[in-house]
């Protein structure tokens, strides 16, 4: 059964008729909003209020980015000093913005301390889906990033981009008005350069008794070191990256999205398409049997999906060596980190370029194409790293 609600007319009427019953009482009765506004009835959200939501997001995730940037644009005023009115950021959502465009700045020089600067870059945002409950809004976003590498070398990237997804809730005050009150990644992965949001660990399986999980060895962060040149195999490395910086932000319909399904999202099933796109075969069996590996749209074993599965399948099979150090990462080779340091790997990218000694990474959950390694490492110093020549 519906609740019924009053009319605008009956509900003001019947707040009044109270208000003027207390006073003859010699009691005040005042509405929960401050005294003498006008309180209206549950707004709704056109297509206008849409829109300036949408820039109001475009202005935030601008903010966040060019607090990234060196120069005159990282420089410039924040956008969301310029909203006010009927949609603007509350007092609370602006002192939070505040402090993250300060921990954006202070991790720009970590960044630039290992070599990573932009010289620019360029955010915009999409206006998903908007669900609207009484006095709430809840805005699903997608912002897509780009940012320019400073003092480009020989044949190293120009630019880095990815894409995050975010909801945004605005609540309205006593007269209709719109304020964001919240913003929250959306994304499993959480490593987008401008968040500073906690990635989210994965738990990994409980192990069967008879069970024989191999650990792979962490590898060191420090640069330079020592080359690991990949000796010729039947894989085409080169095949593995093309097939990834294809598909880092449009989804290969021949297999499922995990995006935002279950812990660890679709990471690790886009690095395995890569490695399948490579030449790694199928090794077929029972999905939950972790010395197996294999994946289309209709199945996938828990090793083509799965973080920690992947690495006890690789390392089993011997398809995989472990490399000491991150730097010394090729293309066709793959990463995976544990933020938490708990034992539990937690995300999976794959190796398409490397230049002047630096790998570059792409992956899903953020999607994201060609994050150097030097930027992880500074973004997330405490976290463990896993290297595997593939």
């Amino acid at each position: 059964m519906k609740s019924r609600k009053l009319s605008r007319t009956r509900r003001r009427a019947a707040i009044l008729g109270a208000a003027a019953t207390s006073v003859v009482a010699g009691v005040a009765l005042l509405p929960n909003w401050s005294a003498g506004a006008a309180v209206v009835d549950d707004p709704t959200v056109d297509a206008k209020t849409k829109a300036t939501f949408q820039r109001l997001a475009d202005a935030v995730f601008t903010d966040r980015t060019d607090a990234l940037v060196d120069g005159k644009q990282g420089d410039s005023r924040p956008l969301t000093d310029g909203f006010s009115g009927d949609v603007k950021l509350s007092s609370g959502t602006a002192r939070t913005e505040d402090t993250t465009l300060s921990s954006l700045e202070q991790r720009k020089d970590k960044l630039a301390k290992a070599g990573e600067k932009y010289s620019k870059a360029s955010t915009t945002v999409t206006l998903n889906a908007t669900r609207v409950t009484g006095r709430t809004a809840k805005a699903a976003v997608t912002e897509t990033t780009t940012l320019t590498y400073a003092k480009v070398r020989g044949n190293a990237p120009k630019t880095t981009g990815f894409q995050a997804r975010h909801e945004l809730t605005f609540k309205a005050d006593s007269q209709g008005n719109w304020q964001l009150t919240g913003i929250q990644d959306t994304d499993q992965g959480g490593l987008a350069v401008n968040t500073l949001s906690k990635p989210k660990s994965v738990k990994a399986p409980a192990p069967e008794p008879d069970d024989t999980m191999p650990s792979a060895p962490r590898a060191a962060t420090t640069r330079n070191p020592a080359a690991v040149p990949k000796t010729a195999t039947t894989y085409d490395y080169k095949a593995m990256a093309a097939y990834a910086e294809k598909y880092w932000n449009v989804y290969n319909q021949d297999y499922p999205d995990f995006n935002g399904h279950g812990a660890g999202g679709d990471c690790t099933n886009f690095v395995s398409q890569s490695l399948k796109a490579g030449g790694w075969k199928h090794e077929p069996g029972y999905v939950y049997d972790y010395t197996k590996w294999f994946g289309n749209k209709d199945i996938q074993s828990d090793s083509f999906v799965g973080v920690n599965e992947w690495s006890w399948f690789a390392q089993n099979s011997k398809r995989t060596k472990p490399l000491a150090n991150v730097y010394q990462l090729e293309v066709g080779d793959v990463l995976q980190m544990d933020f938490d340091r708990d034992g539990s790997k937690d995300h999976t990218m794959i190796v398409t370029y490397k230049s002047g000694g630096v790998p570059y990474v792409t992956y899903h959950s953020n999607n994201t194409l060609r994050r150097s390694v030097a930027s992880l490492v500074a973004s997330y110093p405490t976290a463990y790293y896993y290297a595997y020549r593939t």
